[in-house]
């Protein structure tokens, strides 16, 4: 019987976990991002992008995003919706050579369009805020351009 239920429980667990909204896809800044978004109900979302930063290094970010955080809606709705978005969480980044590094946390303000068919695009600002070092010292900083303005293209599945 537990065996049963076992299985019971893992088959809801992963039909619900296939349930969630995703989209896959590419941000271009101030370099290149592979960007990965995954639902969490019908207002949150978790969003993660790996890139190389101006092209001279390694960067990755996460944040967690709340979608129309103030039930503001854009008026126009043609066949799509619009979705704003804003979060917080983490982002690192280091050099090709490992001379540098930067560890922080990341917001995110952005806004987003999806089309009737599976597609997204989406517009945001992606500052990040902590601790830059590197082989001689570390100090406080921030990285407005590494994240910063990006617009990504998504296939949403």
């Amino acid at each position: 019987m537990k065996k049963y239920l076992l299985i019971a429980v893992l088959a809801v667990a992963s039909l619900a976990a296939y349930a969630q909204p995703r989209a896959i896809g590419g941000r271009i800044g101030y370099g290149v991002e592979f960007s990965y978004q995954h639902g969490l109900g019908e207002s949150n979302m978790v969003q993660l992008e790996v890139g190389v930063p101006g092209f001279y290094g390694l960067e990755a970010a996460c944040t967690y995003d709340w979608i129309d955080p103030f039930n503001a809606t854009v008026p126009w709705e043609e066949k799509g919706e619009w979705h704003w978005y804003m979060g917080v969480g983490g982002a690192v980044q280091t050099g090709f050579k490992f001379d540098y590094g930067f560890i922080g946390a990341a917001g995110r303000i952005g806004i987003e369009y999806d089309f009737w068919f599976p597609m997204q695009l989406s517009i945001d600002f992606r500052p990040t805020l902590g601790v830059a070092f590197n082989s001689e010292k570390a100090a406080f900083g921030y990285d407005l351009y590494g994240g910063g303005l990006g617009i990504g293209v998504r296939y949403k599945f």
